[in-house]
């Protein structure tokens, strides 16, 4: 049972808190009033503001709407007037450009080209909205007018300006055509800038506002010239100072090919030196062309509209390029001529040049490429010239060796090395400058069934023309061999001129002498090897049985005095006068032939010091030897009552007289 005491408080406790929760629930009831009463004032606020706002917008809303279209009014009559200015300006367009028109565009280009668009703009306007009006015709005659004041400013801007380029600079820009593409780097500056942008700035307005392509004939016309003046000037200047200071840097020797020789070119026999002067200054023309051609097109792609650019250039380096191929079709008739009448030697002018324009082909096709197929095939056609001129040249000049006439006249009576001989090694010699032009002539002509050479299809090209350097190099040396066969023959018949056959045998050794010596100093012996092995051993042999021939004709003197031919006696034995007399015969005849001979081969000619040296000192040792025995034999013996009539040279003497053979001055 709770005691009373914890029941009365439990009581008051409970009590307590139950009035604690009567009040909560009495705040929160006037709380609940309070907030429906400021919902109701809010929603009375927000009703009377709306209320407020639609009577608002339906006020504002006409006022604003009349707003806008006065403002588009405005709008409109603000674009009704500037399109009336606009209009009203073309027709003063007449009025306010002439002035300018008038004076032209020089030194003001800006200007006067912002007045053409201008008249341009007003021509554009009247065709469309007003063609029968007389400003039309106005403003079109002025446009004409304006089109043909630009047309006169690029002419006189390209006449004016373009210069003729220097010898000297032509010189510095093919001075290393090895390092042409460094070059290309720096153009040649054939405007001067400002200039150059007037005319660009000209030639775009008259293609594209003008529907003029007249200024393009205008251009290449003027260039033309130019280029052409410059190719004459180079070689003007050339002939200039080749005659006075010397040739100057030729690009034929630039290029330090196998081709190319690096030694100084030998001065060929009885040429003009102004000939090899036109020589290299049209090897100089060549190279100048191909390097100004190079400049000209970079020049002409920032002027010419791009689909006119190729046939522009193919029309501006005509005259340039005609002028060259008639000058490089002369060389060859001038070659054909020199050929009729056998002056080989001028034909070698072919050579250099045709190994030029060979080496300077792919440069040639480069700058042409685009151009018309007769403008390409200009070159390829004067090289197939040359090398069919150059191949005749060869096979006549070995022709005229076999059958040069045996003129009685014309053979050296001293038994000295003929002119044909010298000119024909010196000829050849001159080949060895040219090894793969002169290979790539015979080839060309498919001489290759002349000589009985087969063809292996690896040494040609698909097209027969492109031949490999061995192949050439066969070919050389099988024509040289040729040539030296012809020489050697036609020596042979010549030395029968000489009714003397020991003067016929010291004529062919020394032109046999002479053609080995030269072999061995050049190259040729290392060419004529390609195809003939023992050619050196051959002609060694050669010179070897002429010097034997050569030696038989001293028999008629030592035979007097050989034993064979000594009468035999005993000693102490009194000789008869058979005897005598044979011997003193024996004396007198060695005595007379002895200087019967050295009279005549003293007048002979041996060049070769090393040769003559050698020929004397033979046959001083087998007559010195031969007449010592005989005089030792008879010196002593008394054969007659004067033995200085009979006995007139001591063996010393003899070898002294013989000393002096082939030596006019003894």
């Amino acid at each position: 049972m709770i005691p009373p005491q914890e029941a009365s408080a439990r009581r008051r406790e409970i009590e307590d808190k139950l009035k604690q929760e009567e009040e909560t629930l009495s705040f929160i009831r006037d709380s609940l009033e309070k907030s429906d009463q400021l919902t109701k004032n809010m929603v009375s606020i927000l009703s009377s503001f709306e209320s407020r706002l639609m009577k608002l917008e339906n006020s504002i809303i006409p006022v604003h709407k009349q707003t806008e279209n006065l403002q588009r009014l405005q709008e409109n009559v603000e674009k009704t007037l500037s399109c009336l200015d606009h209009v009203i300006s073309y027709y003063h367009v007449a009025s306010d450009t002439e002035k300018t028109i008038r004076e032209g565009p020089t030194g003001r280009l800006g200007e006067y080209l912002g007045s053409m668009a201008r008249i341009q703009k007003a021509v554009e306007y009247f065709q469309d909205n007003s063609p029968d009006s007389p400003e039309l015709n106005k403003v079109k005659l002025l446009f004409e007018r304006g089109k043909e004041s630009l047309e006169a400013e690029f002419r006189s801007l390209m006449a004016r300006h373009s210069k003729v380029v220097s010898p000297v600079l032509i010189l510095d820009l093919i001075g290393g055509e090895d390092e042409l593409e460094a070059q290309e780097d720096v153009p040649l500056e054939h405007l001067p800038e400002a200039v150059l942008q007037d005319v660009i700035r000209i030639a775009r307005w008259l293609v594209e506002y003008g529907r003029n392509q007249d200024f393009m004939n205008v251009y290449y016309q003027i260039r033309s010239s130019q280029l052409d003046r410059s190719l004459r000037g180079l070689k003007e200047h050339f002939r200039k100072s080749s005659s006075s200071a010397g040739v100057p840097y030729s690009p034929a020797t630039s290029n330090k090919r196998k081709d190319t020789p690096t030694k100084k070119p030998v001065r060929r026999p009885g040429r003009d030196d102004m000939l090899d002067v036109e020589t290299d200054a049209y090897i100089h023309c060549i190279s100048a062309f191909v390097r100004l051609a190079q400049s000209e097109y970079q020049l002409l792609v920032d002027i010419i509209p791009e689909h006119h650019q190729k046939k522009t250039f193919d029309s501006l380096i005509q005259d340039a390029l005609d002028g060259l191929m008639l000058e490089g079709e002369n060389i060859v008739s001038a070659a054909r001529k020199a050929i009729i009448r056998h002056d080989f030697s001028a034909v070698l002018g072919v050579f250099p040049i045709l190994r030029h324009l060979k080496h300077t082909k792919p440069d040639f096709d480069q700058v042409l490429q685009g151009t018309a197929a007769g403008t390409k095939n200009k070159l390829p056609s004067l090289i197939t010239s040359m090398e069919t001129v150059g191949a005749k040249a060869l096979e006549d000049f070995a022709d005229n060796i076999k059958n040069d006439p045996d003129k009685e006249y014309n053979m050296p009576k001293d038994g000295t090395v003929h002119e044909l001989t010298s000119n024909a090694i010196l000829f050849l010699q001159q080949l060895l400058d040219f090894q793969e032009t002169a290979g790539a002539m015979l080839a060309s002509q498919v001489l290759g069934d002349t000589y009985n050479i087969p063809l292996d299809p690896r040494e040609t090209s698909s097209s027969a023309t492109s031949y490999s350097s061995e192949f050439s190099r066969r070919l050389l040396s099988t024509y040289i061999c040729k040539v030296l066969g012809n020489l050697q023959l036609n020596l042979l018949s010549k030395s029968k001129v000489y009714e003397d056959p020991a003067l016929s045998a010291i004529f062919l050794h020394n032109n046999y002498n002479y053609i080995l010596k030269a072999l061995e100093k050049s190259e040729l012996i290392q060419l004529v090897a390609v195809t003939q092995k023992t050619a050196e051993r051959s002609y060694r042999e050669h010179i070897e049985q002429q010097i034997q021939t050569y030696q038989r004709s001293w028999l008629k003197v030592t035979d007097y005095i050989t034993e064979k031919n000594l009468p035999v006696f005993q000693p102490g034995v009194k000789l008869r006068d058979k005897e005598r007399q044979m011997i003193k015969e024996r004396f007198k005849g060695f005595n007379d032939g002895l200087e019967e001979l050295c009279k005549i081969q003293k007048a002979w000619a041996v060049p070769d010091t090393e040769q003559r040296d050698r020929i004397r000192q033979a046959q001083k040792n087998i007559v010195k030897e031969t007449y010592g025995a005989f005089l030792h034999r008879y010196a002593s013996v008394p054969f007659t009552k004067n033995p200085e009539k009979y006995i007139k040279y001591r063996v010393e003497q003899v070898g002294d007289m013989i000393e002096r053979l082939f030596d006019t001055s003894a």
